[in-house]
């Protein structure tokens, strides 16, 4: 992948008074991919991602974000990303459509609501409130109005925390999904199965550094090589499989 990226953050620095909680990241992210970053809480994940997406300034360093200057072009910036909110952000009494309705018309879009929960497998919510929606439905509508700008970048923050396997299966072909499509995915996850399985590359933030940046085949294939054994013998399954395959991977009502 040596096409230009589509993200770089060159020397990024954010302090706090006399706190450094960003010290000096550089990373690329190229098209199309699916990067993750991946830290303890307080490693400074979520603060670099904010000042990706503009809602934080940053101290000092760089942030090109598909050619424009994140110094000089933030609004050009702020088109053509997508960012997901919390659930706190949504008008709870609103039913999902008048939602899709009311984001279309801040971003100044014609979007077929119906189209949209499609692409979700929520259509058959488009008239169901927002506070009414299982935890996994609101992770998968939060995911849908990443794309009413159609992005070519989305932002996820931990999509997946809290849904039980199920719903978090269905979250992770979503994704995969949209990057099919070609749109670049940048998350955070507390989950490594999760980040192994979905990342084409991930940066491990620790104490506001990069310590490790690589797919994760090879940082796995870098620890073995350096003599790590794990405790338990690895078998071919894990619980979570084994819970997926007697209860069904399709989402039941409510999920």
């Amino acid at each position: 992948m040596q096409e230009r990226p589509i993200i770089s953050v060159i020397n990024l620095v954010k302090k706090y008074g006399n706190f450094e909680a960003v010290k000096g990241l550089n990373f690329e992210v190229y098209p199309g991919e699916i990067f993750g970053l991946l830290g303890p809480n307080g490693a400074g994940k979520s603060t670099t991602l904010e000042i990706i997406e503009t809602l934080r300034e940053k101290t000092s360093g760089k942030v090109i974000v598909d050619g424009f200057d994140l110094d000089t072009a933030p609004e050009s910036i702020k088109k053509i990303i997508g960012v997901q909110l919390q659930a706190s952000g949504y008008y709870p009494g609103l039913n999902l459509t008048q939602l899709i309705e009311l984001f279309a018309g801040l971003y100044n879009r014609n979007v077929d609501p119906g189209k949209l929960l499609g692409l979700v497998n929520l259509q058959d919510k488009a008239k169901a409130k927002f506070k009414n929606l299982s935890g996994g439905q609101k992770q998968r509508f939060s995911v849908a109005t990443t794309l009413i700008n159609e992005p070519r970048i989305i932002f996820l923050d931990e999509p997946t925390t809290g849904l039980d396997p199920q719903a978090r299966r269905s979250l992770w072909d979503l994704i995969s999904a949209i990057r099919n499509k070609g749109t670049t995915v940048i998350l955070t996850t507390h989950y490594m199965d999760e980040a192994e399985v979905l990342c084409d590359r991930v940066a491990i933030i620790d104490n506001g550094r990069i310590i490790a940046l690589d797919s994760p085949d090879k940082l796995i294939d870098q620890l073995v090589a350096s003599g790590f054994e794990r405790p338990k013998e690895m078998k071919q399954a894990n619980l979570e499989d084994v819970f997926i395959q007697l209860t069904g991977h399709h989402l039941r009502n409510g999920e």
